[in-house]
């Protein structure tokens, strides 16, 4: 298993695998392992029910037992609208399909919007816990605008039987005030419930282009992970980070904004992509609440990028990746294939925490 992730990662094995981090150490993160609920969410205000939804995460798919997640999420048909996610592969218009492909993938969960899950949801919903989307960026008005909105409400999804809920927050943007009173209100009624909550914390403002897109900086992608724990996701969504000094950049110039302290960029990173996303696990209360990487778009070589955020992920303390686009953008058969070979980085013993 290790030679093929090798053969995968090419030119960059050496640099992924072989790395040990001088900054955050490993020592000082809970990493996962097959008692984390035990270990970290038994000691938590979450209730028995929302605890016995998240160990179904855990214990579900070829990762069961692990303490490590692979989900498939498929709500680009509202995101970056149906033509556009399904075109390459009509298949999956029909949302039986969808959540085919998270059971023939062995995945933990299935993620989608409240249309995909519910029109299955007797058929599927006691076969892989179903997390549902509740809000989105719609791409229909004109001009496009840039916002998340409810499409449904959290009784809905536990009347289909869900194990988890799950939200955007676009941290940075003007909406980000009503967006984390929507989400935290939704949230504590969706534990209240029993469900588990996982929180998209991604960074949405055009501010945050400079010399650089700092929207995947790690300082700042950080602190929208320590935003999104602070309301009680008891699972953080955040995109793999590519650089560092947002907050920088942004306050070049004389422009005043957020605070940063300088021992952020010296003493907790390094530019190597496993610091850069430790930082971010260390923002998750030091792995307490688990991060996931997305996967990102489809591309000429989804297998060997998605091969290398599966190793960044675990090496730096994460808990797993949410991967869509490059599993459901080809023929089922490859799209199971892709999904195996995310989960065999996890499987693998050899690649252990940096």
């Amino acid at each position: 298993m290790l030679e093929k992730i090798k053969e995968l990662l090419g030119k960059d094995a050496q640099n992924l695998l072989e790395f040990n981090s001088s900054k955050i150490k490993k020592e000082q993160l809970e990493l996962p392992g097959p008692d984390f609920v035990d270990r970290v969410f038994a000691h938590s205000d979450r209730n028995n029910r929302v605890l016995g939804n998240l160990q179904w995460f855990y214990m579900h798919g070829r990762l069961a037992g692990t303490g490590y997640m692979s989900i498939l999420p498929v709500d680009q048909g509202i995101e970056h609208s149906a033509g556009a996610s399904f075109a390459k592969n009509p298949i999956y218009f029909d949302p039986a399909k969808i959540i085919e492909l998270a059971i023939e993938g062995g995945c933990n969960a299935v993620a989608s919007t409240f249309g995909v899950l519910g029109i299955c949801a007797r058929k599927y919903a006691h076969k892989i816990p179903f997390l549902v989307k509740v809000n989105h960026n719609e791409l229909l008005t004109y001009p496009n605008k840039f916002d998340q909105i409810m499409f449904g409400n959290i009784q809905q999804a536990y009347d289909m039987g869900a194990a988890a809920v799950g939200a955007t927050i676009y941290f940075g943007s003007p909406e980000s005030g009503r967006q984390i009173v929507e989400v935290a209100e939704a949230f504590a009624f969706a534990h209240e419930l029993g469900m588990a909550t996982v929180l998209w914390c991604y960074l949405r403002n055009p501010e945050f282009k400079k010399d650089k897109d700092y929207h995947v900086s790690a300082d700042l992608t950080g602190q929208a992970n320590h935003l999104g724990v602070t309301i009680q996701a008891d699972i953080i969504k955040q995109k793999l980070p590519e650089n560092n000094g947002g907050y920088t950049a942004m306050n070049a110039g004389g422009v005043s904004y957020g605070k940063i302290d300088n021992k952020v960029y010296t003493d907790l990173t390094s530019d190597h992509p496993i610091d850069l996303c430790r930082y971010q696990v260390a923002n998750c209360y030091m792995g307490k609440i688990g991060l996931i990487n997305s996967g990102g778009a489809s591309g000429a070589n989804d297998f060997a990028e998605a091969t290398a955020t599966a190793v960044i992920n675990k090496r730096a303390g994460g808990m797993g990746l949410i991967s869509g686009r490059k599993a459901f953008q080809r023929p089922m058969v490859d799209g199971v294939k892709l999904l195996n070979t995310i989960q065999d980085v996890y499987l693998c013993k050899d690649v252990g925490v940096a």
